[in-house]
């Protein structure tokens, strides 16, 4: 407003005084009867308020298709996360996040994660500069690893481990209730760490491992878990009898391996969010979204070839993205030989 300059006038007393009638009437903040503060803490109401103009300022002159261009900064955005960058730039854990923030919301309670935890999965123990500079500028600092992340240290030596207690940090919040939930989120491994190395564990309440009878006697009432890894789908039920509580939402993430030998699971946990690398392309899906196959080109971008809404099988998906690669390309798509790794 142009009269906002002439709100504050100071005092030979040291005191300041709003005498302006004008002021920011969207919230009836000052009114016309003087109001005196003393100068400790009226140097921060003036920046404060300062501050405040300016952020309204420009929130007013929003189009809607500025509003909309920043989604991606708060749930991640649609589709597939970029390789490798959502790593990076919180693309993944943000899409997760939603994803169970949807699926919370809409009754389920027993969910599955599954998505590679590291960059190059599949070198992480021989070690490529993507694992590298993951587990230092990310997992080490995120979870304040005693020590940092050196060679032959326990978080090198056991980076998949280590990057799942920070994914599993990083989704505590959606499994809480969001910013004002207050449910307890306990995190349970079957993977081999020391959790006495982790100095910061954000909204994860405790931690242990699997089937473990210390584990179950910390259990809380009203409890989320997130359990990493913990092997076989048979034993899935006897997972959430031995550490879930009732009606509370049990997460199952980043499991290594399947004994159905297919995408997700047989036992009837959601598959939430699911990012699975096949050859020549991946599988996709976000919950409440369509399963999608892309097909990963010679440039490393990704395209949608086909959507399910129910889930696929593992093989017909797989032969119709290698095929459709083989087509279109022939032997020249190949990520290892582009240095896509």
């Amino acid at each position: 407003p142009p009269q906002t300059s002439s709100i504050f006038n100071f005092k030979h007393e040291h005191k300041l005084r709003c005498t302006s009638s004008t002021s920011v009437s969207i919230f009836n903040f000052y009114s016309s009867t003087p109001t005196y503060f003393y100068p400790p803490l009226a140097s921060t109401f003036i920046r404060r308020s300062k501050i405040m103009m300016k952020a309204l300022l420009w929130l007013s002159v929003l189009t809607p298709s500025h509003v909309f261009g920043l989604i991606p900064l708060i749930d991640g955005g649609k589709g597939m996360p970029k390789m490798y960058g959502g790593y990076f730039d919180e693309q993944i854990s943000k899409q997760a996040s939603t994803a169970i923030s949807k699926a919370i919301s809409a009754g389920k309670k027993n969910m599955e994660v599954q998505f590679p935890p590291v960059p190059n999965v599949e070198e992480a123990k021989f070690g490529t500069p993507l694992n590298q500079k993951f587990g230092t500028s990310l997992v080490a600092r995120d979870l304040k690893i005693k020590g940092g992340y050196k060679p032959g240290s326990n978080v090198s030596r056991n980076i998949i481990a280590y990057s799942n207690i920070y994914w599993a940090k990083r989704l505590a919040g959606a499994m809480k209730g969001g910013a004002l939930g207050g449910r307890p989120v306990g995190v349970l491994t079957a993977e081999q760490l020391n959790f006495d190395d982790i100095k910061s564990m954000g909204d994860l309440s405790r931690s242990g491992k699997i089937f473990q009878d210390k584990s179950r006697k910390e259990g809380r009432n009203n409890e989320a878990i997130i359990a990493v890894n913990p092997g076989g789908e048979e034993t899935w039920d006897r997972l959430v009898s031995a550490h879930g509580q009732p009606n509370c939402p049990f997460l199952v993430m980043n499991n290594s391996y399947s004994t159905s030998y297919d995408l997700g699971n047989r036992k009837g946990f959601e598959e939430v969010y699911y990012l699975k690398r096949i050859s020549k392309g991946f599988v996709y899906r976000a919950f409440p979204g369509n399963w999608e196959a892309l097909l990963e080109k010679p440039d490393g971008s990704v395209e949608i070839l086909k959507t399910y809404k129910t889930k696929p099988k593992l093989r017909e998906v797989s032969e119709l993205v290698r095929e459709e690669s083989f087509k279109r390309y022939a032997i020249n798509n190949d990520r290892w030989m582009a240095g896509r790794m």
